[in-house]
């Protein structure tokens, strides 16, 4: 899973929607240096990651890959399953993708100062760029894969990695929709009772109506 993934399959508030973003800028152990809400957004990330990793169906995704690229496998499948999300975002939801991601780049903004350094950094362009809202289109995944292969330190053949996804888009797509409900479910049960969670007018819209046509 990747950003947008992570970010729909988040309890419903705030400081849970920075948590599983997080998940992919803070590794090791958790301690207490943000609120329990956002730790238990970070653990839910990182619990979906095992999820899909071990899964049969994303299993076969990666096996789509070409063998000069499976070590990438997992990052390209990640990022085609975000815009595989966002071009079926209807399907699962009432709320407009861009209001959905205008409402994220609102929160990250305003809890600026409690994200980690490497997230502050990163944040003006991936707004500026609309990385989320992007992805619906496949140059955007171009770019995406393109970045993160740029960002290597070593050598790699990471890009125009966008190939492995066009050359198997039917399929990719298949998976995703198959796959995705079942996530879907798998979210859910890890998220507090209703009840339990503290709601914030930063988060009212999102939260009133983003499972909504879930499975």
């Amino acid at each position: 899973m990747n950003y947008l993934a992570h970010l729909y399959l988040s309890e419903h508030s705030s400081d849970a929607l920075i948590g599983n973003l997080l998940g992919d800028f803070v590794k090791g152990r958790l301690r207490s240096q943000f609120s329990a809400t956002i730790m238990r957004g970070i653990a839910l990330h990182r619990k979906i990651d095992t999820f899909t990793d071990a899964h049969a169906v994303t299993r076969c995704s990666r096996n789509l890959i070409s063998p000069g690229r499976r070590r990438f496998a997992g990052i390209i499948v990640d990022l085609s399953y975000d815009h595989f999300l966002a071009r079926h975002w209807r399907q699962y939801t009432d709320v407009e993708l861009s209001s959905f991601v205008a409402d994220v780049y609102r929160t990250l903004e305003d809890r600026s100062a409690i994200l980690p350094e490497n997230l502050q950094r990163l944040l003006p362009r991936m707004m500026g760029e609309d990385w989320l809202g992007s992805y619906k289109e496949l140059s955007s995944i171009a770019s995406a894969l393109d970045r993160i292969s740029i960002r290597f330190k070593r050598t790699n053949n990471l890009m125009g990695a966008v190939e492995e996804i066009e050359r198997h888009y039917g399929c990719l797509e298949s998976h995703f929709l198959e796959f995705f409900p079942q996530a879907i479910r798998f979210a859910k049960r890890h998220h507090l009772p209703a009840g339990a969670r503290t709601q914030n007018a930063a988060s009212c819209m999102l939260n009133n109506h983003i499972f909504e046509k879930s499975p």
